[in-house]
């Protein structure tokens, strides 16, 4: 038997898909959280073979949870609306094993979920695409100025932890705001992590 934890902030979806899962004979759902940290809290209390999370929740957000429980047996499903690039990186980092889309058929979730505890990463395709067709424009050093600038170091900062003069950051930080095409740190920090580039993040 497939043991299953959801997290969904959802009320009415969240009981929805229990009752779905539950119908099938070879899964059952032992709990159901409304947030991230009550996610972590069912899974290390009933060690189910697969969580399923959706993202964007109260407390604790599923990529979090997820993060807190790499080092954990159980399998962990990401299940959102959000089809974006900068999640499914942060989602692969922290080593989830799907990232599906409410928008599938209940059928194919239920497949998915024998296929994963077989063994196998299913991630939505539309993703795949997305982040093979959106690579990191910067170069490994100009990512190492970007990282540093998210942290909220100042150029001589920069300069002084990379070794490089402030001339040579100045031009680095010109190059950057041109490739992401915008005007000022901010956005593009905002640009970089809505694209899943920064590193481990």
């Amino acid at each position: 038997m497939i043991r299953i934890v959801i997290a969904e902030d959802q009320r009415l979806l969240l009981g929805a898909l229990a009752s779905l899962l539950d119908l099938e004979e070879d899964m059952t759902v032992v709990g159901q959280a409304a947030d991230g940290a009550e996610a972590v809290r069912l899974v290390r209390a009933h060690n189910p073979d697969i969580c399923i999370m959706d993202i964007e929740m109260p407390v604790m957000t599923g990529l979090d949870a997820a993060d807190e429980l790499k080092d954990h047996p159980c399998k962990i499903i990401i299940l959102t609306t959000f089809a974006r690039a900068g999640y499914f990186e942060r989602a692969r980092h922290a080593h989830v094993d799907g990232y599906l889309l409410k928008d599938s058929p209940s059928e194919d979730l239920a497949d998915s979920i024998r296929s994963i505890v077989g063994g196998r990463k299913i991630y939505a395709p539309e993703l795949v695409d997305m982040a093979f067709s959106n690579p990191n424009p910067l170069t490994a050093r100009e990512t190492e100025v970007m990282e540093l600038i998210a942290k909220g170091k100042e150029t001589k900062e920069i300069a002084e932890e990379l070794f490089l003069t402030t001339g040579t950051v100045r031009n680095y930080i010109s190059t950057i705001l041109d490739k992401l095409n915008v005007g000022n740190r901010i956005e593009a920090v905002a640009r970089f992590r809505e694209n899943g580039w920064f590193r481990g993040k």
